[in-house]
């Protein structure tokens, strides 16, 4: 789940801090220039204003501002950026370039965000409101020492904004700081005891340090005080912190085994309409997570005795249809790993190697502590419970490793993976056969815990007619490859906290290799296990020799939203 979308100062008092400018609104209508008019009665006044063709230059500038104001109460992004746009041709100012800034966060755009701010930086004197919001870009960015800088600079020059004290609290909470993260929370909360937001974030602290009964009940006072007012702020992403309050009270609840009340959350966030990236996450998440918790057993609760585990031992195998018992409920540090090999495929050429690949990566995980689900050759319906079972489990991991192998395609812009019994064929009902890798990512999006995905699978493309005569390669087809990771369902960026790689880069074949392995599968499980080897260091190993194995013809590609340094194998 993605950070929360809050923090936004009201622009109107950059753009009216004038005598002059406040006469000039005056004389352009209360209705088109006022913050507190309704959204939809901004936009028709000025709708009418623009229709008189009267104002020029300036004024005319003010007028498609506020319009973008407007349509920003609605979470109408794409016309918050036009109507910014034209009001910055017009006559260029901080107030414009902050919006469509703003808009541009809010969309999941956070370079071109940075830009906006930056140019907005560039036209007046320092302001908070403009440093705060950069410092939400970076922090989208995953850049959290600028993120850090921009808001110290905004507390300096703004010592009470409640809001910049929290998103530093976020930004702190990423690099994993969490006394510095819950005590700048502290904070904002004490500056401003009737805003929600802080309290939220302040549930997700809570529930990484495995005190779930604060985080609830953080969660029920920050979702009373949205129902209790709107927010103060009116460039807020309409109902984000609702949405927001309920997906996190949810996940808490789950964590406790309260799968009733969690439920409930989770209908209730499904249930708003969501505008900005962060609610499409959120709800992204919610949808997964209710399919899960839906007719399942509770889980042995938090305050019960954890089972007794084995980490080394290995985990019994899944071969074909039949599925294995789910790994015993995870505690708060467990290290959990689903492994997925299928080659054995019914309607294309089978690919050899797949399944030992997944034993390979198997045991390379086992040996230096995860628990491992594990399954070779898997059909439709235990692929579909082997990957339920392990999301619902690793619900209360600290670390989730997701490792496949076998036949992947793009359809319509979505990445599958392919379970051995799918006679792919070009056709709606096509994708309902196999296993959608957005909801194994939505399922584990969660900012309190790390999350590695990692496919050797083709990024080819199956949708021709001609797909029975597939070769040797993870590929079925020579056409587009995997689209790249970066949405979550609905249209939401990658989750904080997550790491996706793939054995190849976009457009390219992923070898199955002429030996027992495939040349990034047998090179993976040699890095694996390297103690003090930090994952993304461990993975430009794992390319490099991919690479030089097959003489440049595969390069593996990876994108990455973690929040610090990950080591699987301890130091």
């Amino acid at each position: 789940m993605r950070r929360l979308l809050v923090a936004l100062s009201l622009l109107a008092a950059i753009l009216w801090s004038a005598p002059a400018l406040a006469q000039a609104r005056s004389q352009l209508g209360p209705l088109c220039t006022t913050d507190t008019t309704p959204a939809d009665q901004m936009i028709d006044a000025c709708n009418k204003i623009i229709a008189l063709k009267v104002f020029k230059g300036e004024q005319l500038a003010t007028v498609y501002f506020w319009r973008a104001v407007g349509w920003n109460k609605k979470g109408d992004y794409a016309k918050v950026i036009t109507d910014a746009t034209e009001a910055i041709r017009l006559q260029p100012n901080q107030a414009a370039y902050n919006l469509r800034g703003s808009a541009y966060y809010d969309r999941g755009e956070y370079d071109i965000a940075v830009a906006d701010f930056d140019d907005a930086l560039k036209l007046g004197p320092p302001s908070g409101t403009i440093l705060h919001n950069r410092g939400n870009a970076w922090r989208g960015k995953g850049d959290y020492a600028k993120a850090i800088a921009d808001y110290d600079a905004t507390i300096k020059l703004e010592p009470k904004s409640a809001f910049s004290f929290q998103n530093r609290g976020i930004a702190k909470e990423a690099l994993g700081e969490l006394d510095g993260a819950l005590a700048d929370i502290n904070q904002a909360i004490r500056l401003d005891p009737t805003l929600p937001q802080p309290l939220i974030n302040r549930t997700a602290i809570w529930r990484a340090r495995g005190d779930l009964d604060r985080a609830i009940a953080d969660g029920s006072e920050a979702i009373r005080l949205a129902k209790e007012k709107l927010p103060v702020n009116i460039m807020t992403p309409p109902n984000s912190v609702l949405i927001s309050g309920y997906t996190h009270r949810a996940l808490a609840y789950e964590a406790k085994g309260d799968y009733d009340r969690a439920r409930e959350d989770y209908k209730a966030t499904l249930a708003i309409v969501a505008s900005d990236v962060g609610s499409k996450a959120n709800q992204a998440t919610a949808k997964v997570r209710l399919s899960l918790v839906t007719d399942a057993a509770a889980p042995i609760p938090r305050d019960a005795p954890s089972p007794t585990t084995q980490p080394a031992a290995p985990a019994q195998q899944q071969t074909g249809a039949a599925p294995a018992p789910s790994p015993a409920p995870a505690v708060r540090g467990t290290r959990m790993a689903l492994i997925i090999g299928n080659g054995a495929y019914a309607h294309v050429k089978a690919l050899p190697n797949p399944a030992n690949d997944a034993r390979a990566v198997a045991k390379s995980l086992r040996y230096i502590g995860f628990i491992v689900s594990e399954g070779v050759d898997l059909d439709r319906t235990a692929m579909q419970k082997m990957t339920s079972d392990f999301l619902r489990e690793a619900a209360r991991a600290q670390v989730a490793v997701v490792y496949y192998a076998g036949h992947g395609v793009q359809v319509d812009g979505r990445n599958y993976l392919i379970p051995v019994d799918v006679e792919l064929k070009a056709g709606i009902s096509m994708t309902e056969a196999m296993i959608d890798m957005d909801t194994i990512m939505a399922g584990l999006d969660d900012q309190v815990r790390t999350n590695i995905l990692i496919f050797d699978a083709c990024r080819n493309n199956p949708m021709a007619q001609q797909v029975a005569s597939a070769g040797a390669n993870r590929g079925i087809e020579s056409a587009s490859g995997l689209a790249a990771p970066t949405s979550l369902g609905a249209g939401a960026t990658l989750g904080a906290g997550t790491l996706i790689a793939f054995a190849t880069a976009p457009g390219q074949v992923a070898l199955d290799g002429e030996g027992a392995n495939s040349p990034f599968s047998a090179a993976l499980s040699r890095h694996l296990g390297t103690p003090g080897l930090e994952v993304q260091q461990m993975l430009t190993r794992v390319r490099a020799e991919v690479v030089s194995t097959t003489k440049s013809k595969q390069v593996p590609w990876s994108n990455s939203s973690l929040l610090g340094e990950v080591y699987l194998a301890e130091r």
